[in-house]
């Protein structure tokens, strides 16, 4: 299969396009975005100016591009619809246009915020952010296009996703982390999340559903997260837990519980627990 990343210089399609070039069932990869690495530079905020000739022989295309900081969405509102609504749509009905499958990559904010919820993928979507309405939009405009389908992300946990990376930074020099709670998610692996896309993309067929929730079984906090750091590296990890301002959720719930009906039903993904999976994201800390 040949195989284009949007986004490739960000923190998921960067993973991506290490992990796709591993497997032997891809026989070619672009790199598509704004970084220096890019084989082709696209713009958002300009997507009519793409060549989009350079596509016509790609079956799929991942889209990861986005502004995904939910307090930049609300801040620098317009100029964030441009291009996580406006540009993207375009984008996506001219490549579908062309007959290339799209994997969008959106989120749990397309969520309300409801106490004790649990959102599954047949839950209605009232999101109550700006971040979160800007990615319905995208779910809703193409969810009767047999060739859109959509991965709702929890929260992306790695070696190098921003949370986990302030925390080692705090391990190395030695400083005591300050650490927002509460604040839950039901935290996902990048390793899983390579796992079902590439699932996805070996098996689009026989996956009849245009959305897949991405995540975790586990609820998950922040705290949760430093004391699975501390698992590892002996209790090196010095931290404080700090109650955030109530500004830090006018743009993002405390609590986001979503599940997937689907991930073991079509056996996606392995049903190990997140120790065990953080455990694997951290490897290369265990001999630290």
């Amino acid at each position: 299969m040949k195989v284009a990343i949007i986004g490739s210089s960000g923190y998921i399609g960067d993973y991506l396009y290490e992990r796709l070039t591993e497997s032997e069932k891809v026989e070619r990869i672009l790199r598509i975005g704004r970084g220096n690495e890019a084989d082709y530079r696209l713009d958002l905020v300009c997507p009519e100016s793409f060549d989009y000739s350079v596509l016509k022989s790609i079956d799929y295309i991942i889209f990861t591009a986005a502004i995904s900081s939910p307090d930049r969405c609300a801040r620098e509102y317009d100029i964030c619809w441009k291009i996580n609504v406006e540009s993207t749509k375009y984008f996506i009905q001219n490549v579908t246009n062309m007959g290339c499958r799209v994997l969008f990559l959106s989120s749990d904010a397309v969520f309300g915020d409801i106490p004790g919820k649990i959102y599954s993928e047949d839950e209605k979507t009232i999101p109550k952010t700006p971040y979160g309405k800007m990615k319905k939009v995208i779910e809703d405009e193409f969810k009767n296009n047999s060739l859109f389908k959509a991965i709702r992300l929890s929260y992306v946990v790695s070696v190098r996703d921003r949370f986990v990376s302030y925390c080692l930074d705090c391990l190395q020099k030695e400083r005591v982390a300050e650490i927002f709670h509460p604040f839950y998610r039901n935290c996902i692996t990048i390793t899983d999340v390579g796992n079902i896309i590439t699932w996805l993309l070996q098996n689009w067929d026989e996956f009849p559903h245009n959305i897949l929730n991405a995540a975790g079984e586990e609820l998950i906090s922040r705290v949760r997260i430093a004391d699975e750091i501390n698992r590892v590296v002996d209790g090196r990890l010095k931290y404080m837990i700090v109650s955030p301002d109530k500004s830090f959720f006018l743009n993002r719930p405390e609590i986001t519980q979503m599940v997937s009906k689907y991930m073991y039903i079509y056996n996606i993904n392995n049903r190990k627990t997140f120790t065990q999976k953080f455990q694997s994201e951290l490897e290369g800390y265990k001999c630290r």
